[in-house]
């Protein structure tokens, strides 16, 4: 196979599609020394407005009017395509992303895959006008199917699990462009990792029952909030508290830890996320699509907290139909379930197992593999 140049078009409207680009990027360049990836956050290439209503406004809703945010994902995926509010704003993104299409056609990749639905569904119209010939394919990156990921004249999905592909058949798409990969996460999470000498990295007991706590806990009162509230609680645990880019919050938090010493170890940004995984005997989440499969790879059980109207609240139902997870509503419900998981072992290692069959560790291969085949029905991944 000659050399073959794949292009990746995510949106930072949220890190989960950033994530999932980056980590099919990371799996074909580790797989196969012929594939040239290069990865795109489409809203850099956009109009300054279209990029403030899929990013700012979008974050702005989820953060302070959910439950206008809940309406307006209904509403979207209730709609008909072909209806006028959605002809009115296929015509503004069209118009606003141009310099995007430009962008898109100076690159001439081979393969293109979209881990947003604004691009994928941007290039659909490419497609049916003769604008773009490549292979254009989509990864949905939630457990559940909007209608605005569906689009026609692309290739095929990538669906994370056999509910999503058969949604997406009701949708209309034909069953041979499905594949069910699961959602892309790094390679890392693939390999195996030793819990002592992850949790001696940062300072912890590994012989002590561990949370890790992953974001702002939003609903819950902030990050140093609950890390307090866990350590307060009549059990003897630790505490990782990933604090992010939020360099006020990790001031806060290594201020407790001075607390509680060798019971709190807060963490900065950081890109070994896996092996604070793999130190935990359960994680407190939000149920975005990126963070639940990173933790269903590491067979990690969830107590989940403030999901996002829409998405999250789908990724949290499928996740507690398959007993990966609990949901906190609030700050006495996430004692209660915490307690209640790490002292019944037993209950606490059937939820690892139930998580650890969920997750699909090599999603990314498996959607790389999908796509050279398509070109190549003999390709075999180097």
């Amino acid at each position: 196979m000659a050399q073959k140049k794949l292009l990746l078009l995510s949106a930072s409207a949220g890190a989960g599609h950033m994530r999932a680009a980056e980590a099919l990027r990371a799996y074909a360049c580790e797989a196969d020394s012929r594939i040239d990836a290069a990865h795109l956050d489409a809203l850099a290439f956009v109009k300054p407005h279209l990029r403030k209503v899929y990013a700012d406004i979008y974050l702005s809703l989820v953060r302070r009017a959910p439950s206008v945010w809940s309406q307006l994902y209904r509403l979207t995926n209730e709609a008909s395509p072909g209806g006028w509010p959605h002809r009115v704003r296929r015509r503004i993104e069209e118009n606003a992303s141009r310099g995007l299409v430009r962008k898109i056609v100076a690159m001439a990749p081979d393969m293109i895959v979209c881990t947003h639905f604004m691009p994928a569904e941007l290039l659909s119209r490419q497609l049916a006008a003769g604008g773009l010939e490549c292979p254009v394919w989509v990864q949905v990156t939630d457990f559940d199917l909007h209608r605005m990921w569906v689009h026609p004249n692309v290739t095929g999905y990538f669906a994370p699990n056999d509910e999503v592909a058969a949604r997406l058949r009701a949708s209309g798409v034909a069953r041979d462009a499905i594949h069910v990969t699961g959602i892309p996460i790094m390679p890392a999470f693939s390999r195996p990792l030793d819990r002592n000498a992850c949790a001696r990295e940062i300072g912890l007991d590994p012989d002590m029952q561990t949370v890790l706590l992953m974001g702002g806990g939003a609903g819950l009162g902030g990050l140093c909030a609950i890390a307090r509230q866990l350590l307060g609680l009549p059990w003897n645990l630790q505490v990782i508290a990933m604090a992010g880019k939020n360099a006020a919050e990790l001031a806060a938090l290594e201020a407790l830890a001075a607390q509680y010493p060798g019971r709190l170890a807060p963490q900065g940004y950081t890109d070994r996320v896996e092996r604070l995984m793999a130190c935990s005997d359960l994680a407190v989440t939000k149920p975005g699509g990126a963070t639940t499969a990173e933790c269903l790879a590491m067979g990690l059980p969830m107590v989940l907290v403030a999901p996002i109207p829409g998405q999250e609240d789908r990724n949290a139902n499928y996740l507690l139909e398959h007993g990966a997870a609990l949901r906190a509503y609030d700050a006495a419900a996430l004692d209660y379930r915490i307690l209640r998981l790490l002292r019944d072992r037993a209950a606490l290692e059937t939820m690892r197992r139930r998580a650890r069959a969920l997750g699909r560790p090599h999603a990314g291969a498996a959607a790389t593999a999908a796509m050279l085949r398509k070109s190549n029905p003999e390709y075999v991944l180097r």
